[in-house]
């Protein structure tokens, strides 16, 4: 990786193109440290370090600490994220939503892209309306919020306007990176705030063998879980299930074409890590509702569903199996690809062409998707089990490892993957100018 990162960085359209993401992600880290208005920031940390293993605790880590301390990046990237999840299953529902997708090009993908825009604008609302609601509320009767002689409207508009402004910002910096940088802008923006969290992680866990000598074996043990995960990750990602093709020999004029044999690719993960964002965002949704309604926030329901729980653990992974299906329906269509086969006189030996080359692919992917399935849910599923049983784990904060192992790993391959096919792509354009 960091090889083919070298390789990349000589190249000068590449180059430049690494730097405009540089510096995007340099303006994000900044945004990061600026704080809105009226809230009392000591305070604030001191309730974010009793909620390492709740909800809370988890949209902190995806908003790379911005969340504990209320800046104007606090919600991330997260409202985006609920709005992608929203149009899409929207789609499926909805006739109309589903022709503009399939039948309207890139007219009908740049409307559902403005419609993904004003559902985040409204939901950025609403996740900044329930995070006034908790600084107003406060803990212990004690309101987290300076207001000194200001009215609590006026700060109320200001803090809201401040999180959903910066939520917005922050979508139009994914999509810059996107377009003109490497990658997908949104999961680099994501794997950085992740990534930032590392080194007080760290620290953290050196402080905690330095004051307790006798836990050393146990974070060493985790350090090696997690650098297996990271070797099962890597290997799961570039594995494919390979169907033989055989296309039949056919004369076209004086030249024969065809009569060669291929093979169709199907990833195993092929849906990568977006069930596990997507299904983190909706397990969180019932914890994050009651954490934010005074009367829910101590009660039965906000404790089942906080992250170390196994009510959660459930959740999780059905929603995992749930969306790694649904992704790979919308990315592989069966039938389409069968006849497409039989358009260009291509064939699974054993298989007729048409419906039942359909059926076999159809059975194939079942089974590669079930498999990509498991292996998502088990490396997400795996820190919050350990959690359960160990103290010091939950203490880490381990049950949310899984995860963010997961998505910092499958980003970054998905981005050295994304240069090396640029400067491929590079490659042959200077081959055949």
């Amino acid at each position: 990786m960091l090889q083919t990162i070298r390789n990349a960085w000589k190249i000068e359209d590449i180059r430049k193109k690494f730097i405009f993401m540089f510096f995007i992600l340099l303006l994000y880290r900044l945004g990061n440290a600026v704080p809105v208005p009226y809230v009392d920031i000591n305070k604030l940390t001191t309730y974010f370090d009793t909620l390492q293993n709740t909800v809370l605790g988890l949209m902190n880590i995806m908003s790379g600490s911005a969340f504990s301390r209320a800046t104007i990046f606090a919600l991330s990237i997260q409202p985006y994220i609920n709005a992608s999840i929203i149009i899409q299953l929207l789609t499926i529902a909805i006739p109309a939503l589903e022709r503009l997708q399939k039948e309207g090009g890139e007219e009908g993908k740049k409307k559902l892209e403005k419609v993904t825009r004003y559902s985040t604008l409204v939901i950025g609302i609403i996740q900044g309306f329930g995070y006034f609601v908790l600084l107003k509320n406060g803990t212990n009767g004690q309101t987290l919020l300076n207001l000194g002689n200001t009215q609590i409207v006026w700060a109320a508009i200001v803090i809201i306007a401040s999180f959903t402004a910066g939520s917005c910002l922050l979508m139009w910096m994914g999509e810059q990176i996107t377009e003109f940088g490497i990658g997908n802008g949104i999961s680099i923006i994501l794997f950085v705030s992740i990534v930032s969290r590392f080194p007080t992680n760290l620290a953290q866990m050196i402080t905690k063998v330095q004051n307790e000598p006798s836990s050393w074996l146990l974070h060493v043990l985790l350090l090696l879980g997690v650098l297996a995960i990271i070797v099962m990750i890597v290997i799961v990602t570039q594995s494919e299930r390979r169907i033989p093709v055989q296309y039949a020999k056919r004369v076209v004029g004086r030249k024969m074409y065809g009569g060669q044999s291929t093979h169709l690719p199907m990833k195993v993960n092929m849906s990568g890590v977006l069930p596990i964002i997507f299904a983190q965002s909706i397990a969180s949704l019932p914890a994050t509702i009651a954490a934010f309604v005074p009367a829910w926030s101590k009660g039965w329901f906000i404790n089942i569903f906080q992250t170390n729980t196994v009510t959660y653990a459930v959740i999780y992974f059905f929603l995992i199996v749930f969306f790694a299906y649904f992704y790979s329906t919308i990315q592989f269509n069966p039938i389409e690809v069968a006849n497409n086969l039989k358009k260009n006189g291509g064939f699974i030996p054993g298989f007729r062409a048409g419906k039942p080359t359909s059926e076999f692919i159809s059975k194939v992917l079942t089974k590669i998707t079930l498999f990509g399935a498991l292996y998502l849910a088990i490396i997400a599923l795996a820190p919050i089990i350990i959690s359960l049983f160990s103290k010091t784990a939950a203490e880490q904060g381990i049950s949310m490892g899984g995860t963010s192992v997961i998505i910092v790993v499958g980003v970054a391959l998905d981005t050295v993957k994304q240069v090396e096919a640029q400067m491929l792509m590079r490659h042959y354009k200077g081959f055949l100018e």
